[in-house]
C-alpha cells in the first residue's frame, strides 16, 4: 500500500501514513493535538484544517460544515478526510490547544482551613525505606533467609503482615550475604499489609524515595514529583489529556473504546500523558525515573478504568455500572508507567459510574469526612458533582451539566486556553472584556460565558428566561435569518477576523447547564432535610471554579445564595487528595473508608431533581425566595 506524508503546521511536524487513514489518526499517531468534541463520528465540526497542500476528496458530511468560500480555502474535517496524497494540513487557532490554564495545585483563592488542615496525617508515606540490621543464622537459629528479613522488620514495624516481591525474592540470598546482613529494604503498603518492592546494598534510608502524585482529569493531567521521606513537594507540571483527540468529554470517549476504535488508544494516551510528566520532572530535578517507587492517581470513574485498562462500556448504559468502584494496588510497569521496576501504583477508589476518585480525594483534602459540621463540595466541569457531609455521612451525586461550562455547545464557545475571554462586563452598551494571555480573542469560555450571562440580564438586554429584548436599540444586537445574537467582540478584534457572538441559543443551552447544577445541588440538600444557610463551607473544587465570579454565578442561579464568605475555592482538590494519600497511609485507607460510606443518589432516576430542574431553568429561579440578595 503506498504511503504518503502528511506534514502539520503550525507544529512542523511530519509523519508517513498509509493511504485511507484518516487525518484525525495521522494527527493522533504524530502527537498532533487537533480538537474533537464528539470522538471522530464527524458531527461537532471542531476538527476543521485547512489543506494547504496535496489534494483531498471531501465526504457530504465534512461539505456541511463549510461555506462555499471555505471550502475553496481548503477546509475540511480532519476526521472524516482520508489521505490519497503528500499533505500539508494547517490546523487553524480554533482548533488548536496552546497556552492552556492548568490547575497545577491549590488556587491562590483556596481558603486555608479544609484542605490544608486536612494534610497532617499521623502515619508514614505509602513507600518508606528501613534499614534493617540481622543476625546470622546458626544452627540454632537457621530460619529462611525471607523469614529472618520479615522478623527484623517486626522489630522496627511492628506487627503486621509482610510480603514479598518474587524479584526481590530471588536477590535477597545474594544481597544479604554480600553486606554482612544489613540492607535497606523499600516497603510498600497495601491496607493491613507491608510489601518488600527493593533490596539495596547498605544503609540507604535516609536517601530519597520518591513518589507521583496525579491527576487524571478529563481534560488535563497533572503530577506533583514528592520526596517521601521529608515529605516534600519537590515539583509540578501539567499537560493537556491527550485523550482529547478521541473526544471531548467522558462520554464521546466510550462511545468510542467501546465502538470502533476500542479501549487500546485511550489507555496508551493516558500512560503517555504520565510518562511525560515523568520525563520533565525528573529531568529538571537531575532524577533518574526509576528512581520513582510510588505513584497514586485520582481521577473520574472512567478516566480511572482508562487508566487501568478496564472497560468503561457499562458506565454509560442503565443501569450504569462500572467494571470496578475499589482498584487493586498494581505495578507501575504493568500499564506501562517508566518507573522503578517495582513502583507500585495506587488509584483512588470510586463512589458511583459518574462520582468517582477525584471526588472522593476532594471529600479527603477539604476536610469534609472529619468535620462535626456538615460542608459540601462541588467541582463543575461536563458534570457537576456534588458532595455533601461530615463525619458522620456523606451523600453524593453527579448531574450532566453538558459542555457549555467546557466551551462546548455554544456558538463561539472555548476551553479555558490562549485568547478565550475569560471576564466580561458591559458599561453603558460598551463591552469590555479580557482574554487569557491578554491575547487577540479566539473565542468564549466558561467563566466568561457566565460574566455575559450575568451582564446581559443586570443590562435588561435579555428577560429572565433568556431571551433577547427584540426591539432594544443596541448596535451589538443584531438579527440573522431572524435569530438574535449579541457581539461581544468585532471581527476586527479578534485572531481569526471572525465575529464573537452569544446567541438565544447558547444561553439556552447555558441556562440548562447552570439549572441542572443548581438542581442537583438543591436535590440533594432536600434530600438530607437541610437548608442552604446551614452549610458551613461550600467548597469550589477546579480549574473551572478557580476563575469564576462567584457573585456572578450566584446572581445568574449556578451557585446557592448563600454568605459568600462560606464558598472557598480549594484548586485541584483531586490532585491534593492523591498527593495525601502518597504521603501517608492513614490517609489512604481514609479514602477507602470515604468512597464506601458515601451514599450516592442516582439523580436520573429521582424525581425531585426533576423538578427543581424545570424550576432552575430561570435566571435566576422561578423561585425568587431562594436569591434573596439577586437584584437586577
Amino acid at each position: 500500500m503506498t504511503d504518503f506524508t502528511i506534514t502539520f503546521q503550525p507544529d512542523n511536524i511530519s509523519i508517513k501514513v498509509e493511504e485511507g487513514t484518516l487525518i484525525a489518526k495521522a494527527a493522533q499517531d504524530a502527537g498532533v493535538f487537533i480538537n474533537n468534541l464528539c470522538g471522530g463520528e464527524g458531527v461537532c465540526g471542531q476538527c476543521r484544517v485547512q489543506i494547504t497542500g496535496g489534494k483531498i476528496d471531501r465526504d457530504d458530511q465534512s461539505r456541511a460544515f463549510f461555506s462555499e468560500e471555505e471550502l475553496a480555502k481548503g477546509y475540511t474535517l480532519a476526521c472524516q478526510t482520508k489521505v490519497h496524497d503528500d499533505l500539508d494540513v494547517l490546523i487553524p487557532p480554533e482548533s488548536r490547544i496552546e497556552g492552556a490554564q492548568i490547575m497545577t495545585g491549590e488556587s491562590d483563592r483556596s481558603s486555608a482551613t479544609g484542605a490544608a488542615a486536612s494534610e497532617e496525617q499521623p502515619s508514614g508515606p505509602l513507600v518508606r525505606k528501613v534499614y534493617v540490621e540481622l543476625p546470622e543464622p546458626t544452627l540454632e537459629d537457621n530460619m529462611a533467609d525471607v523469614e529472618r528479613l520479615f522478623r527484623g522488620i517486626r522489630k522496627i514495624l511492628g506487627w503486621h503482615q509482610y510480603e514479598i516481591t518474587l524479584p526481590c525474592l530471588r536477590k535477597l540470598s545474594e544481597k544479604l550475604r554480600q553486606n554482612d546482613w544489613k540492607v535497606t529494604v523499600s516497603l510498600a503498603r497495601e491496607i493491613e499489609r507491608y510489601r518488600i518492592i527493593d533490596i539495596e546494598h547498605g544503609d540507604t534510608s535516609m536517601e530519597p524515595c520518591y513518589g507521583l502524585a496525579v491527576d487524571v482529569g478529563t481534560t488535563t493531567v497533572v503530577a506533583q514529583l514528592l520526596d517521601l521521606g521529608k515529605q516534600q513537594v519537590l515539583d509540578v507540571d501539567g499537560t493537556h489529556n491527550m485523550q482529547a483527540s478521541y473526544g471531548e468529554d467522558v462520554i464521546s470517549r466510550m462511545i468510542f473504546a467501546c465502538g470502533k476504535g476500542g479501549l487500546d488508544p485511550l489507555h496508551a494516551a493516558v500512560i503517555r500523558n504520565i510518562n511525560q510528566l515523568i520525563r520533565n520532572l525528573t529531568s529538571r530535578n537531575g532524577i533518574a525515573p526509576e528512581a520513582i517507587r510510588a505513584i497514586v492517581a485520582a481521577g473520574n470513574t472512567t478516566m480511572s478504568h482508562f487508566l487501568l485498562g478496564l472497560s468503561p462500556c457499562s458506565i454509560r448504559l442503565e443501569p450504569y455500572v462500572p467494571t470496578a468502584y475499589i482498584y487493586p494496588q498494581i505495578s507501575a510497569r504493568e500499564v506501562g508507567l517508566n518507573t522503578h521496576e517495582n513502583a507500585i501504583l495506587e488509584t483512588i477508589p470510586s463512589v458511583a459510574s459518574y462520582v468517582g476518585g477525584d471526588i472522593v480525594a476532594g471529600v479527603l483534602a477539604s476536610g469534609i469526612a472529619e468535620s462535626e459540621a456538615v460542608r459540601g463540595l462541588i467541582d463543575i466541569g461536563t458534570n457537576g458533582e456534588i458532595a455533601i457531609g461530615n463525619k458522620d455521612w456523606l451523600v453524593c451525586c453527579s448531574a450532566s451539566a453538558g459542555p457549555a461550562f467546557e466551551g462546548g455547545g455554544t456558538r463561539c464557545g472555548m476551553r479555558a486556553t490562549k485568547g478565550a475571554i475569560e471576564k466580561v462586563q458591559i458599561l453603558n452598551g460598551a463591552v469590555q472584556y479580557q482574554t487569557i494571555g491578554n491575547f487577540a480573542p479566539r473565542g468564549i469560555c466558561g467563566s466568561g460565558l457566565i460574566d455575559i450571562i450575568y451582564e446581559l440580564v443586570k443590562n435588561r438586554i435579555i428577560t429572565p428566561d433568556g431571551k433577547f429584548h427584540r426591539k432594544l436599540s443596541d448596535p451589538r444586537l443584531t438579527f440573522v435569518d431572524d435569530i438574535p445574537q449579541y457581539t461581544i467582540a468585532e471581527r476586527d478584534e479578534t485572531e481569526t477576523g471572525d465575529i464573537l457572538v452569544i446567541t438565544e441559543s447558547d444561553i439556552d443551552n447555558l441556562m440548562k447547564s447552570k439549572g441542572a447544577v443548581f438542581a442537583a445541588i438543591k436535590a440533594l440538600m432536600d434530600y438530607i432535610g437541610m437548608p442552604f444557610d446551614q452549610l458551613e463551607s461550600l467548597y469550589v473544587a477546579g480549574g473551572f471554579g478557580s476563575f469564576l465570579n462567584i457573585p456572578k454565578a450566584v446572581a445568574i442561579g449556578l451557585l446557592p445564595d448563600i454568605d459568600r464568605e462560606k464558598i472557598q475555592f480549594i484548586g485541584n482538590s483531586s490532585l491534593t487528595g492523591a498527593r495525601m494519600c502518597l504521603l501517608s497511609e492513614a490517609a489512604m485507607e481514609k479514602s477507602m473508608t470515604i468512597s464506601r460510606s458515601m451514599t450516592n443518589i442516582e439523580l436520573s432516576n429521582y424525581q425531585p431533581f426533576m423538578d427543581e430542574y424545570i424550576a432552575s431553568l430561570f435566571l435566576p429561579h422561578t423561585d425568587r425566595r431562594l436569591f434573596p440578595s439577586v437584584d437586577y
